[in-house]
């Protein structure tokens, strides 16, 4: 029988939920979206699991210190089955929502393990292992996130299967292969026939962008809700402009004034002072490559905080300097220049 999934912020509205990113949705990550529109959902980083691994502590922070007020599932990734039931028991100790497999991380160096996506490669194991957890959290919701297939949809039916046969609470598909990453088109009609497979609920995900493309994804699978990735690092306000758009609400976009509040926001970390600045930079870009697309129709923000080598260049873009008036006009303080609520084509 399946468990009941934590309530909803607006129970008559489809779901929300942030993706899980390793070395992104973090304890601070998860309060700085909460801060700007939470989604409905969140999922930790994995938990990596093999015969000598034990509970991250800084991913179990985003559980045992979260105060976002929203449920956190515990993601786990790896294949060795005796470990993962016993991280499984182990989470179950913990304030969780439910506990959460990775079958779909399209790393090299994870699925050539069998781990993530290379587990779609054996549908057989992955039936031993959804058995296993499944009576190991009896009592809690078990979800399981993957994609379409390894390299094509071969074994998408035969796991479709052995989902509904371990009864299985929630299912986050992402509607490629662990082959195409995160490139090429998002097969929406195979999320619309997992949808009609399936017994229980289903998040869409793959490149969401936007609260009009929310929608129509939603509109085009018949999905219980969407799981937003890496447009949730570009646009922090996505969830809620997501449920104005299912209310049919006018959505404001933010000033740029308010995005540079974000990345200062992002910036703000005790470990940063302890981290080269080479690092701190290219930590900074992971976020600013998704920011920047909706920064400007010319793509000349993107371009410039790309060429950036030090903090000093790559904040003084993000600030109202005196320099930047005229050559720029980059998350100035005019409120008249907001983020787009889209990604600008092309960019």
């Amino acid at each position: 029988m399946l468990s009941s999934l934590p309530q909803s912020l607006h129970p008559n509205l489809p779901l929300t939920a942030l993706a899980p990113m390793q070395d992104v949705t973090n304890l601070k990550f998860m309060k700085v979206i909460a801060h700007y529109g939470s989604p409905d959902y969140f999922f930790t980083e994995y938990f990596r699991v093999n015969e000598t691994s034990r509970l991250n502590p800084k991913i179990l922070a985003s559980i045992t210190e979260n105060d976002t007020g929203r449920p956190v599932f515990a993601q786990m990734i790896g294949e060795s089955i005796p470990d993962l039931v016993r991280t499984a028991k182990e989470l179950c100790g913990y304030n969780i929502a439910g506990v959460d497999l990775n079958m779909g991380c399209p790393a090299p160096r994870i699925y050539r393990k069998q781990a993530g996506g290379g587990l779609l490669l054996v549908p057989e194991k992955v039936d031993r292992i959804l058995a296993e957890l499944r009576q190991a959290v009896n009592d809690r919701p078990l979800s399981v996130k993957m994609r379409l297939g390894f390299e094509n949809s071969d074994t998408f039916f035969p796991i479709l299967d052995i989902i509904n046969r371990h009864s299985i609470d929630l299912l986050s598909l992402h509607g490629r292969t662990v082959k195409d990453r995160y490139q090429g088109r998002v097969n929406y009609d195979l999320i619309a026939q997992a949808v009609r497979h399936l017994n229980c609920p289903v998040l869409a995900n793959g490149n969401i962008y936007s609260a009009a493309q929310a929608l129509s994804v939603l509109s085009q699978t018949g999905a219980a809700g969407v799981m937003v990735g890496r447009w949730a690092i570009g646009n922090p306000w996505i969830f809620h402009q997501i449920r104005q758009a299912l209310l049919c609400e006018t959505i404001t976009p933010p000033p740029l004034s308010e995005v540079r509040n974000y990345i200062d926001c992002l910036c703000q970390t005790p470990e940063a002072i302890n981290i080269p600045e080479r690092a701190r930079v290219g930590y900074f870009k992971l976020f600013l490559n998704y920011i920047a697309p909706s920064v400007d129709t010319e793509g000349h923000f993107l371009r410039l905080m790309r060429q950036a080598q030090t903090e000093v260049e790559l904040f003084n873009l993000c600030v109202d300097a005196k320099q930047l008036v005229v050559r720029h006009r980059f998350l100035l303080s005019d409120s008249t220049q907001t983020l787009a609520l889209a990604p600008y084509y092309g960019i």
